[in-house]
């Protein structure tokens, strides 16, 4: 489909290269836990609220909990044995009364063995499979809701940006959007919250340029996409963020409330949030493989360098990490009709040829990840204010969305980057898209660039820089992890032992057990990773 004749050793040593490239960080994942990874397995298991005294009633019980058990017995061993532990010998009678104990200073953890442990992991798989079949009901669901309703009329998807701040005005702000042509809403997270080492609790109607990723947002959202769906005949796909610190837990919340989509790379909070890379790591693994399990589709943030970088220079590094990202998600379980891999429209439109060479890294894309659905984002970097010119830049990356085939086509506002858009500019912006769409959304089907031609050259040469790269990064022992320290992505350096969140990184012990990873890794085995 994407009219290059890539030469297929060159994709299979690039796909070899990314292997060995990821594999430390593979490695480093399968051998550490992090509190956010265990509190998602008591959020799995059922444990919500906050406690009520502590933080005026702003902190989860499941951070209490995992607090508890990491000053008492440390998390080597994960939270899942002790906590069951002292539930199976009627310490308290369920997990939100055993929370309440931690809450009032009288619970006492401690790492069972032999048959205690066995008991205890026995309990604890079954506590936690409750969550693990809500996600598996919730994926069935959303399969019979599509069969039912229907997909989109075409692709590639329209993907619509909705966050005021308070969940309450996004819903009919949503369902309008949905009504006027979205086919994916995102609710874009409060400024900041990737930052947060716990996950607000409740409906929220204070967020920052955005509104709080939360259990209760996500239902309320859902429940209106759904609503509108119903009314509009197709299914309306809901999208929020699994990064930053409590990344994990979110990915949790997103298969237990059914959503679809979520923004999950691979470096982003590393490279633009400053979280630790080992932190991240490790989060991530357990973020993509609940992805996997519930069917939701992950969105890539490689568009985020070209913001920092130039978008020639550069447009490498955005395939490696295209490549990198695919491996990640392969590993974890994650199938190719789930990799949203992210690449955008940001080199200078002053350029010469700017729009020829946007056509061949979107071209180069496509070609390299046939099967995945990739996300094409609109031009922000040079957005002037000039709402004509932005009119029409968006204009042109619609056509190039079209042209290419890419499968989810982020809405472009003229006025992005420079003013917090309004309802009339998303009116008009969705317009674009639609006239667009409906005057080429098929012209993929007759584009072909010329072999050797500039389209095929330069997509050639972009492969060829990102073969060298990814070289240098697989020969090194740390792999990625170096290539980031060394400024390679986003032209931003960060180190190993840097950032925030290491402190929540624990490497396990011999006799760790997370019931959350032993189900979710069954459930991949039959897929072939």
């Amino acid at each position: 489909m994407s009219g290059l004749t890539l030469d297929p050793v060159l994709v299979a040593r690039a796909r070899e290269l990314a292997t060995r490239a990821a594999a430390p960080v593979v490695d480093l994942a399968k051998a550490h836990t992090t509190v956010s990874v265990e509190r998602a397995v008591l959020r799995l298991a059922g444990l919500t609220g906050t406690d009520p005294v502590l933080g005026d009633g702003e902190v989860p019980w499941v951070n209490r909990v995992v607090d508890a058990v990491r000053e008492q017995v440390g998390l080597e061993s994960g939270v899942a044995l002790p906590v069951w532990h002292a539930l199976a010998n009627g310490t308290a009678p369920s997990l939100s009364a055993l929370a309440e104990q931690v809450g009032a200073g009288t619970a006492r953890f401690t790492v069972p063995t032999g048959a205690e442990a066995d008991r205890a992991r026995e309990v604890a798989r079954a506590a936690v499979g409750t969550g693990i079949a809500r996600i598996d009901a919730n994926r069935a669901r959303r399969e019979e809701l599509v069969a039912t309703l229907g997909d989109p009329p075409r692709r590639p998807w329209i993907y619509l940006i909705v966050a005021t701040g308070d969940i309450y005005e996004d819903i009919p702000q949503a369902q309008a959007a949905a009504r006027a042509g979205a086919d994916v809403i995102a609710v874009i997270r409060s400024t900041g919250q990737s930052l947060l080492d716990y996950v607000p609790e409740g409906a929220t109607r204070t967020g920052y340029a955005g509104t709080y990723a939360t259990g209760e947002n996500f239902r309320l959202m859902r429940a209106a996409l759904d609503e509108v769906g119903v009314e509009l005949g197709r299914y309306v796909r809901l999208t929020n963020y699994a990064s930053g610190l409590c990344m994990p837990e979110i990915a949790v919340l997103a298969g237990l409330e059914r959503l679809d989509m979520m923004l999950n790379d691979a470096m982003y909070g590393i490279l633009f949030r400053d979280i630790n890379p080992q932190r991240t790591f490790v989060d991530q693994r357990f973020s993509r493989m609940v992805h996997a399990r519930a069917g939701i589709i992950i969105n890539t943030g490689e568009d985020n360098y070209l913001t920092t970088a130039d978008a020639v220079d550069e447009a490498h590094t955005v395939t490696v990490s295209q490549l990198l990202n695919e491996r990640l998600a392969h590993e974890a379980g994650l199938e190719d009709w789930q990799l949203g891999l992210g690449h955008a429209f940001e080199i200078d439109p002053d350029r010469p040829e700017s729009f020829r060479l946007e056509l061949a890294h979107a071209l180069l894309a496509r070609g390299l990840f046939p099967d995945a659905p990739l996300k094409w984002m609109p031009p922000t970097k040079h957005m002037t204010g000039d709402v004509f010119r932005g009119y029409l830049l968006d204009g042109f990356f619609n056509l190039a969305g079209a042209l290419t085939g890419q499968g989810i086509l982020l809405v472009g506002m003229m006025t992005e980057a420079v003013v917090t858009p309004w309802l009339s500019d998303r009116d008009l912006a969705l317009r674009n898209v639609r006239y667009v769409l409906d005057a080429a959304g098929n012209l993929a089907e007759d584009f072909a660039p010329q072999p050797g031609g500039f389209i095929d050259a330069r997509a050639h040469t972009v492969l060829t820089e990102a073969l060298q790269l990814l070289e240098r990064i697989a020969d090194h022992p740390q792999g990625l992890i170096q290539a980031i320290a060394d400024g390679t992505f986003g032209i931003t350096k960060r180190r190993p032992d840097g950032g925030k969140g290491l402190d929540g990184v624990f490497r396990k012990a011999a006799d760790h057990y997370d019931p959350a990873l032993e189900l979710l890794a069954e459930a991949k085995e039959p897929a072939g990773v």
